[in-house]
């Protein structure tokens, strides 16, 4: 575990329940070859909003992994940061960007201790954060994404569904996300929509999911 200095992004973070869960931080899931949320492109569900002009002003990503969804943005011409607890997650990311010759940033953070950026942002996105955390975590994680997210903003999350045959694991009730972003917690949800999550573990038409549109109040 990291230092406890001012400039760590990791001090008094506490691993999350799916860290305690299989007792291994979240860097590991990428040591061993691609994780299982890894697919190698950017979900399709992300695609169709970067194609409506869904993503405006500055972006955040939210536990990026890898880079694809942010790197997606970013070749559309948005500004992108993208952030993520898994050093060797974001290396690879840093490499992608340098390939394809795309202007992302990516940078080390704790997705519960986003003010520590120090940044605002008019679009964030989450891809599969959400659902890993359980109900004690997700209000320092929504109070988070508010300390970052201008008001008017839009927060996307992309998260499994419990709606369906074949869910991903720590399936979302629809209920579950309008109970974590209410108006009292600075958000409101102008919408939650089926839609599907690509996975290396499911078949080509991927698993249930949500797909919310959130408002910053």
């Amino acid at each position: 575990m990291p230092g406890t200095s001012a400039d760590d992004p990791f001090a008094g973070r506490q691993p999350t329940a799916h860290e305690r869960m299989t007792g291994l931080p979240w860097d590991a899931s990428y040591h061993d070859g691609p994780a299982p949320w890894d697919v190698g492109r950017p979900q399709p569900a992300v695609v169709r909003v970067a194609a409506a002009g869904g993503f405006a002003g500055a972006v955040l990503d939210a536990g990026c992994g890898t880079g694809e969804n942010a790197l997606h943005v970013a070749s559309l011409g948005r500004p992108v940061l993208g952030v993520d607890v898994a050093g060797t997650a974001l290396a690879i990311a840093r490499e992608k960007a340098h390939d394809r010759g795309i202007a992302a940033e990516f940078a080390v953070a704790d997705a519960l201790r986003l003010e520590r950026l120090g940044r605002r942002f008019d679009t964030v996105l989450d891809c599969g954060l959400f659902h890993a955390l359980d109900g004690d975590e997700r209000p320092g994680y929504v109070a988070s994404l508010a300390s970052v997210t201008g008001r008017g903003g839009t927060l996307y999350v992309l998260c499994f569904s419990d709606d369906g045959p074949g869910t991903g694991p720590h399936p979302v009730g629809r209920h579950e996300l309008r109970a974590a972003f209410e108006p009292a917690t600075g958000w409101e949800v102008a919408a939650v929509e089926p839609d599907r999550i690509l996975t290396r573990f499911h078949d080509d038409a991927g698993a249930p999911a949500w797909l919310a549109t959130i408002r910053r109040l």
